[in-house]
């Protein structure tokens, strides 16, 4: 009997063991439980008022002061060209001569024309000839001379400004066809670059103002040049008014046709600034926003307006106030009202 009973326990203790097992339930993954439990960690930056210069970058090409097409009044044969592509000149300077048959005979008229005039007007004086006689030699001078001074501008030709051979399209024996022109001349001391700047900022650009230029054909450089002239009219269909920009290029190292960028200041503003790391845009929209953090250590989206950017900052316009505390590392992890740890 005492055999029997000594039997049956352990049997018994054993099945309750088994029964007991198949009723615990599974433990929860480590790796599982740690991601449940952690906490996400951010970096902030608090926002802090700076100097900010209100200055926008724009892209555009240099054009030449002024050009010049230098041809005769009719077409003629052209006996001598004295310059080339690329020469600079000075104004004045002689460039072509054309034919000078016309203006030989045009020379001739007016020395007979001079003399007839010297020799009446002692015989005017003397009362020797009326006074109409006297006056219509007097006119046919006057004819001479100035169709002799047209044909000599038309046959010795001159350069009308100081500048640069940037074409010259005929040689010497040609027949000049009216065609195209002998020479271009293009100032390039100074130059001037048109900006297209947005409407919005018209009223902030005056005559006068100062702005810096790049050009990437000459780099490690930056040049100064003066707002020449504002064009009185808007585009409708960008927006923006041009801008007249000269610079004195007195080394000529600016050549027209470069690619440069011009950056206009339109004076400074006293804003709250935070790192561009911290703007979040929103998904859908053209809204910007920052998690701002919280006394209770969480977070809370708040929508901002943006000004300039400049180097790796933002200037912030409204939404934040000076002494904010924004994440500036972290968001992914982050939804309004997030518990985070720094």
């Amino acid at each position: 009997m005492n055999r029997a009973v000594k039997i049956i326990i352990p049997a018994a203790i054993a099945a309750l063991a088994v029964c007991a097992c198949g009723q615990k339930k599974p433990a929860m993954d480590p790796m599982m439980m740690a991601q449940a439990n952690q906490i996400p960690k951010v970096e902030t930056y608090t926002a802090s008022f700076m100097d900010v210069p209100q200055e926008d970058t724009y892209s555009s090409t240099v054009q030449a002061y002024a050009v010049n097409n230098v041809v005769p009044q009719s077409g003629n044969r052209i006996a001598k060209v004295y310059v080339e592509v690329g020469d600079f000149v000075s104004k004045g300077q002689v460039l072509a001569e054309m034919d000078a048959v016309g203006l030989t005979q045009s020379a001739l008229k007016l020395a007979n024309d001079s003399t007839e005039l010297a020799r009446l007007r002692g015989l005017f004086q003397a009362g020797g000839i009326s006074q109409s006689d006297f006056e219509a030699v007097e006119l046919a001078y006057k004819v001479s001379k100035s169709s002799y001074d047209n044909l000599l501008e038309n046959t010795v030709l001159r350069a009308p400004m100081g500048g640069v051979i940037t074409a010259r399209n005929y040689d010497s024996g040609d027949m000049y066809a009216m065609a195209s022109p002998i020479y271009v001349v293009q100032q390039i001391t100074p130059v001037k670059i048109l900006v297209g700047i947005s409407e919005t900022d018209y009223t902030r650009v005056k005559k006068g103002d100062v702005v810096t230029i790049t050009a990437d054909a000459i780099p490690g450089r930056t040049f100064e040049g003066k707002v020449n002239r504002l064009y009185p009219t808007i585009d409708p269909a960008t927006h923006t008014f041009t801008a007249e920009i000269l610079v004195t290029n007195s080394d000529r190292v600016l050549r027209p046709g470069m690619y440069v960028r011009v950056t206009v200041t339109f004076g400074v503003n006293h804003s709250i600034v935070i790192p561009d790391s911290a703007v979040i845009k929103q998904q859908g929209s053209g809204q910007r926003s920052v998690y701002l953090l919280q006394p209770d250590n969480t977070v809370k989206s708040v929508v901002v307006t943006l000004g300039r950017h400049f180097e790796q900052d933002y200037e912030i316009l409204d939404g934040l106030k000076e002494g904010d505390i924004v994440v500036t590392k972290g968001h992914s992890a982050l939804r309004d009202g997030s518990q985070v740890t720094l």
